[in-house]
């Protein structure tokens, strides 16, 4: 999956971000003020950026600027601010960021803002990337879509025996409930809380109870 930068002080958001994206099998680079998001900066090329505007150190609007008239703005930059006027977000769109963040940031948005964020990195590769190498990579896709071994479709359907205790059978029904939902999303505990209804530290709970391995429907990394 992609590689995220993540740049707020406050440790609370920094950590909150961390484990939704790296739930989503993102690669998460956490810095804590500008200084550090320099630094990061340096030493890769980020496939997409969430910068607070206030920091302490050099306000998110000023970095943002700093990368743009040094080069360095390859990457979407999503913007987050608790406090932001309309003309902050306005100037800093002037800039190149991609988008806005208010906090405090509910999962839903987030997860669309990074997903339309990354497609638009997505975009901006395909267009530069030459028309042969571009068609030699389909050709590569293509043949590894064909050479790839088809699974049978998952089914939630399970033959349960009926002569169990109540509780032994629910336990098992519900094993395999979320089991299922695990593969359907890849191991994605964000989506199965949100597709099941359960809030994440229940989710967690519930799984650790009735014996789920995690690591059965997580998508390999590439």
């Amino acid at each position: 999956m992609a590689t995220i930068l993540v740049v707020d002080d406050e440790p609370g958001i920094r950590e909150l971000l961390l484990e939704i994206l790296n739930d989503e099998g993102h690669h998460v680079e956490l810095a804590q003020n500008a200084a550090e998001a320099r630094q990061q900066r340096g030493l890769m090329d980020p496939d997409l950026v969430l910068l607070d505007i206030w920091m302490p150190d050099t306000d998110g609007v000023t970095l943002l600027k700093e990368w743009a008239t040094g080069g360095l703005l390859t990457m979407p930059v999503i913007m987050m601010s608790g406090h932001a006027t309309i003309d902050t977000a306005v100037e800093a769109t002037r800039i190149g960021a991609h988008s806005f963040l208010e906090k405090p940031i509910t999962m839903q948005k987030l997860l669309k803002a990074v997903e339309q964020g990354l497609q638009r990195r997505m975009a901006a590769r395909v267009q530069a990337t030459p028309a042969n190498a571009a068609a030699e990579a389909a050709a590569v896709a293509a043949a590894a879509v064909t050479a790839a071994p088809t699974e049978p479709p998952l089914s939630p359907l399970q033959s349960f025996a009926l002569d169990k205790p109540l509780r032994d059978a629910r336990d098992e029904f519900e094993k395999a409930y979320f089991e299922f939902h695990l593969a359907q999303e890849g191991g994605s505990m964000t989506r199965v809380a949100e597709k099941t209804g359960l809030e994440r530290t229940h989710l967690y709970r519930k799984l650790k109870q009735l014996g789920v391995d995690l690591s059965k429907g997580k998508r390999p990394a590439p």
